[in-house]
């Protein structure tokens, strides 16, 4: 391994203290060297070897750091990313990549002129759910796809003290760009560019300025049809995966456990780490030879958001194509902006 990439993490809220920090300060390939801190310096309580910078230019112009994470709120991302850029630094861009497709492709437009790499961070490609049922469609046992549903439910009623994600007026809010780029994401990453979607959104919280609920129909070849749902007022949350083949059923709720260990403290070096509790199975019915039903569950594949920022060293340090490609984001934001 070539020397590790010299990190720095915008901001040090829960998105860069359980996804980004952990990851930067456990993998030998990376080293965390700061973080933006405006107001609490927290950060040096558990990585009491880093900087804690006041602000976003003074982390930039830091010559030693090559590696931005650009995890600051939602309409910020094209404006940060864009000024790391132009500093000479790569950056790791939280989802959403931007608020519209033509500002993701002056990113990676960008990137190329300068040369550095332009990659955006979709974690939830290495949940354990999601690796799990792209392994049963790659495995064929389920035959022709038929449908596909894909859900993210919560239960938020109140209104969230994060104004970028509540305010109408502030680009790339609502579940649309929250929830509804992850769901996005995992359906392309499957299945490649649609040939045509529809989108219907809705606002039921009291009080709401943004869209709270979200649902793709989205069309590929062979008469596939997909549909994705998101919602902040599902108590009961259904089964997050379910995909119908002309050979069989996969059935599965979405047990991923990475980010609760995360939150909870939990390194990614911990043995448990991203290990699905019993009783998470999925569900898999396909068809014997005799016509009769046989059903089969399915232990979940470990989650594991550290093999995103192996990725992430293999692009900069050996120039490999990063997974979450130009193509696939662009099509994202052409679903969640229209």
């Amino acid at each position: 391994m070539s020397k590790p990439i010299v990190t720095g993490i915008l901001a040090y809220g829960m998105s860069g203290r359980v996804f980004h920090a952990p990851f930067v300060a456990t993998n030998p390939a990376f080293k965390f060297k700061a973080v933006v801190e405006r107001h609490e310096k927290k950060a040096a309580q558990r990585y009491p070897d880093i900087i804690s910078y006041n602000s976003i230019d003074e982390l930039i112009n830091d010559d030693e750091i090559e590696l931005v994470i650009v995890n600051t709120p939602n309409y910020m991302h094209f404006d940060n990313a864009k000024q790391a850029l132009l500093a000479g630094k790569h950056v790791l861009i939280e989802k959403p990549a931007a608020a519209t497709s033509a500002e993701v492709k002056e990113l990676f437009d960008l990137g190329r002129k300068v040369d550095r790499h332009v990659m955006i961070y979709h974690n939830r490609r290495w949940d354990s759910g999601f690796v799990s049922v792209r392994e049963v469609i790659e495995s064929g046992r389920l035959g022709e796809l038929i449908e596909v549903q894909f859900r993210m439910d919560r239960y938020k009623a109140a209104i969230g003290p994060k104004q970028f994600k509540e305010k109408k007026d502030m680009p790339a809010n609502g579940i649309v760009y929250d929830l509804g780029s992850h769901l996005v994401d995992n359906v392309i990453s499957l299945f490649g560019k649609p040939l045509s979607f529809d989108k219907v959104t809705a606002t039921h919280r009291e009080g709401s300025e943004v869209a709270d609920y979200c649902s793709f129909r989205i069309s590929y070849p062979n008469q596939l049809n997909v549909y994705l749902s998101a919602s902040l007022l599902s108590l009961e949350p259904l089964a997050g995966f379910v995909v119908v083949g002309t050979l069989g059923t996969y059935i599965k709720n979405r047990s991923d456990v990475q980010e609760d260990q995360l939150v909870a403290g939990m390194l990614p070096t911990d043995p448990g780490y991203g290990v699905e509790p019993e009783g998470s199975e999925g569900k898999l019915v396909t068809i014997g030879v005799d016509n009769e039903k046989i059903v089969e569950w399915m232990p979940s594949h470990k989650g594991d958001y550290t093999l995103l920022f192996n990725d992430v060293y293999h692009t900069i340090r050996n120039n490999a194509l990063f997974p979450v490609t130009e193509e696939q984001v662009a099509w994202q934001l052409e679903l969640l902006e229209k």
